[in-house]
């Protein structure tokens, strides 16, 4: 969640946070593994056709339940890894995201509710797509209770299914990491608009979010992305999470390492 600075060609439009991944809830953050709320979701069918995915093909994937979505951003954000979204016949794995929260000097609440603010103050698990530059969609997943104003960013992704329909979307007839090594990627992928705002994904039908039922067992963290606008401890805050030894993550990918 960042807006656009004249002052800085980069990406200014993902998010941004504050402390460092030594921070005791990341660490055990990152050591949670189960979800238990798995157990409470609705079943959805769905089967990988893309040969470097994940093996979850005749796996039962499970829509995740609203109270998946209602905790801080900071712990959302990498439980979100290795998790599914869905529309239409297009699957995608979550490779990359980026956490953004409350008093976050790159995060678009900070300027309070707006027109275009207001869906990152819904309750958690609804969608938040922006227009960046003009150009890219943005998908951001709302976290924690309603009111409070943060969100992750999807970075990246893999695909799953519906490669020609990515394909298509994207104007890009390829299955390597440029195909959706990018956060205005995915949205273009997964044919977003700014209409998919307060769209809750926990809810079967439209865009939704799938546990396939397989943890992420290696992570590494970095800080975030274009956000050079942001205040010191926010641009170099540890709140970028990818899914260690997998190709789809976007650039910079030096700045990404193992937890401490």
């Amino acid at each position: 969640m960042k807006t656009p600075t004249r002052r800085s060609k980069k990406r200014v439009d993902e998010e941004s946070g504050g402390p460092n991944v030594t921070n005791p809830r990341v660490a055990v953050v990152l050591r949670t593994r189960k979800t238990k709320n798995c157990s409470k979701s609705r079943a959805v069918r769905v089967k990988p056709e893309d040969p470097k995915s994940p093996t979850t093909s005749d796996s039962e994937m499970k829509l995740m339940p609203p109270e998946f979505f209602q905790i801080d951003a900071l712990d959302l954000a990498p439980r979100l890894l290795g998790k599914f979204l869905r529309r239409d016949n297009v699957v995608l794995r979550i490779t990359e995201v980026e956490a953004y929260r409350p008093n976050d000097s790159a995060c678009h609440g900070r300027f309070g509710i707006t027109q275009r603010t207001a869906p990152v103050f819904g309750p958690g698990g609804h969608a938040y797509v922006y227009l960046c530059y003009g150009l890219h969609m943005m998908l951001n997943i709302v976290a924690d209770k309603e009111g409070v104003g943060a969100a992750v960013l999807i970075r990246s992704c893999s695909p799953v299914s519906g490669l020609e329909t990515i394909q298509e979307r994207r104007g890009l007839k390829t299955d390597k990491p440029v195909l959706l090594n990018g956060p205005g990627k995915v949205g273009q992928a997964l044919g977003l608009s700014t209409e998919w705002s307060h769209h809750p994904l926990y809810s079967p039908g439209g865009l939704e979010l799938l546990d396939g039922g397989e943890d992420v067992e290696k992570i590494v963290v970095g800080p975030r992305v274009g956000i050079d606008y942001a205040l010191p401890q926010h641009v170099n805050a540890l709140w970028r999470f990818a899914i260690a030894d997998t190709p789809w993550i976007s650039a910079p990918k030096n700045t990404l390492k193992p937890p401490l």
